[in-house]
């Protein structure tokens, strides 16, 4: 802010320096210098009153201007070739080139969430990132394993937080609920965390989506703009993102694929914490979580037992284990 506050004086005083020395050239040079104060003032008010614009809409603005008077050339030098009066001719090159312009101005900010080629969107895309983009969602960043992940190179490229999940954060660090409350502010912490270690290199990306879609809808569009795959442990989103498309990182998916396996009539030895769905279940785990349910095993929860493997069964939760005791 106090940059801005500079920059502003150094060009209030240098428009009253250029008005003095207009003014000087016909002997009004006190008049000058207040005319350039004055334009000046102008100035800075009118650029304090753009502080909502953007350089992604500025930017895509200026290639639609572009695309717009590039169109207009064309379609006038076409024209020249028609038996018309010069006067008509430039009319109509002023023409064109008014409405091509602004016609394309218009379009290019309405469709500025698709200019991928506009630097905004490609700041991150370098090409010594070997895997391009990773886009973390709410619940990956809750989660907090991406990032020691991360460190072992497993994923590859850059892991980029859009500024809409952060908003999201922020409003359930801000909720009522205090479960909510505490997955929001554990959350920001991760992330601030991220920020600081250099091997995580996290960054944040600043530009918005508009629109009133949800949050998971902006994640898997900015996806596609960007080309990256998102990060995630949330079921839902990764079914979603995978019917449009987009290649998805489920941490869930990760760590039950690399759990230990287990076999048919494998020795296990769990401690039986609980009572099963069914009449004389046990349930116990084993170290990595996985969930192993005893047979006939309901007399000696409590107690750590040997167990030998009947079946195993994969689910959407992850590996489930069936076993019985040993005799």
């Amino acid at each position: 802010m106090t940059t801005l506050l500079f920059l502003r004086l150094f060009f209030f005083i240098s428009a009253g320096i250029v008005g003095y020395q207009v003014g000087s050239i016909h002997d009004v040079a006190l008049q000058g210098m207040m005319g350039g104060f004055l334009v000046g003032l102008f100035i800075i008010f009118a650029e304090s009153m753009c502080k909502q614009a953007s350089v992604r809409g500025l930017s895509s603005m200026v290639f639609g201007l572009l695309l717009g008077i590039f169109m207009a050339k064309l379609i006038s030098d076409i024209l020249l070739l028609l038996p018309l009066e010069v006067q008509i001719q430039s009319i109509l090159k002023v023409v064109l080139t008014i409405v091509f312009s602004y016609f394309g101005a218009v379009m290019a900010l309405r469709g500025k969430d698709e200019f991928n080629l506009i630097i905004p969107y490609v700041r991150f895309k370098r090409q010594d990132l070997k895997d391009g983009v990773v886009l973390l969602d709410t619940s990956a960043i809750i989660d907090g394993r991406v990032g020691d992940i991360f460190k072992t190179g497993f994923i590859g490229g850059r892991l980029v937080a859009p500024r809409f999940i952060l908003q999201e954060l922020q409003r359930l660090a801000d909720s009522d609920e205090e479960n909510k409350r505490q997955k929001g502010r554990r959350g920001l912490d991760i992330l601030k965390n991220w920020q600081k270690d250099v091997a995580a290199d996290v960054k944040i990306h600043e530009d918005e989506l508009t629109g009133p879609e949800p949050v998971d809808l902006k994640l898997v569009k900015l996806a596609k703009i960007m080309d990256a795959r998102i990060c995630t442990t949330d079921f839902n989103l990764s079914r979603m993102a995978s019917l449009q498309n987009v290649e998805m990182l489920n941490i869930n998916d990760l760590v039950n694929s690399v759990k230990p396996m287990v076999f048919n009539g494998e020795e296990l030895e769990i401690r039986l914490l609980k009572e099963g769905k069914d009449p004389n279940q046990a349930v116990g785990y084993l170290e990595d979580g996985t969930m192993v349910v005893v047979i006939d095993g309901k007399k000696m929860i409590g107690q750590q037992v040997k167990v030998y493997v009947t079946s195993a069964l994969q689910t959407q939760a992850g590996r489930m284990v069936f076993a019985k005791l040993e005799v």
